[in-house]
């Protein structure tokens, strides 16, 4: 079966989930039209230019490439702002292409292998200092 964005479920990225979440991204754009490769390597058919003011727009089609390499870089990009979390999709929603999103994504969720044992760290001495008095008890919550 083919998969395509009229009938695929795509992953929605959770707090501290981005490695698997990136993994089944990465298979989801692999299943249609290499959107990965556009995401990992930017799309090189887009033709930019400046108007008057100044302002980049994007310049009109001139072969039936361009126009295909457009129309797989704004599906790339669409999927990749689907996935968001709502609360999210202000920050990314700026950004011009599907690699550039992506960086963004990773930079964000993904963090580095330091910032990944600082927030493993804090999270264990959360859990350590975390105490319940006997006369509270767990239970006092749900009475």
């Amino acid at each position: 079966a083919i998969l395509s964005s009229n009938n695929a479920k795509f992953p929605y990225l959770k707090k501290d989930e981005y490695e698997t979440w990136a993994m089944k991204m990465e298979w989801i754009m692999n299943t249609d039209h290499n959107l990965w490769k556009i995401i990992q390597n930017g799309n090189s058919k887009k033709s930019l230019g400046r108007d008057s003011k100044g302002g980049i727009i994007i310049l009109p089609l001139v072969s039936f490439e361009e126009h295909v390499a457009v129309q797989r870089e704004t599906k790339a990009r669409n999927l990749l702002l689907q996935s968001l979390p709502e609360d999210h999709m202000v920050d990314f929603h700026h950004l011009d292409d599907a690699k550039e999103i992506w960086l963004a994504m990773k930079a964000r969720f993904g963090g580095n292998e330091e910032s990944k044992k600082i927030r493993k760290t804090m999270l264990k001495q959360a859990f350590l200092e975390f105490s319940v008095y006997e006369e509270e008890g767990l239970h006092k919550g749900y009475d």
